[in-house]
């Protein structure tokens, strides 16, 4: 698949299962994000978030309120996209 192929139905249910957190805080950026972009996901953008959801609900929560920002291998143009549309305000 190429970065700029939609994700299908069912791979958008996956990643949206796979986003699920412990901190409701975390829960409301990531509904937010499925309900603004769900329909548009790309490749790119899948595997963007799902970087982000391999950090542990503290980090991505300091993250997505701005505490702190993206650094090393998590500083990639396809995190840094998503998280500018994670942080978007309703």
């Amino acid at each position: 698949m190429k970065d700029s192929d939609l994700l299908d139905e069912r791979q958008r249910g996956r990643l949206l299962w796979s986003c699920r957190r412990g901190l409701l805080e975390n829960d409301l950026f990531i509904q937010r994000f499925f309900d603004r972009y769900g329909a548009s996901l790309t490749v790119r953008q899948a595997r963007g978030l799902s970087s982000l959801m391999d950090l542990s609900d503290n980090d991505l929560m300091d993250l997505l309120l701005r505490r702190s920002e993206p650094s090393g291998d998590l500083a990639s143009d396809e995190v840094l996209e998503v998280l500018t549309q994670l942080r978007e305000r309703p």
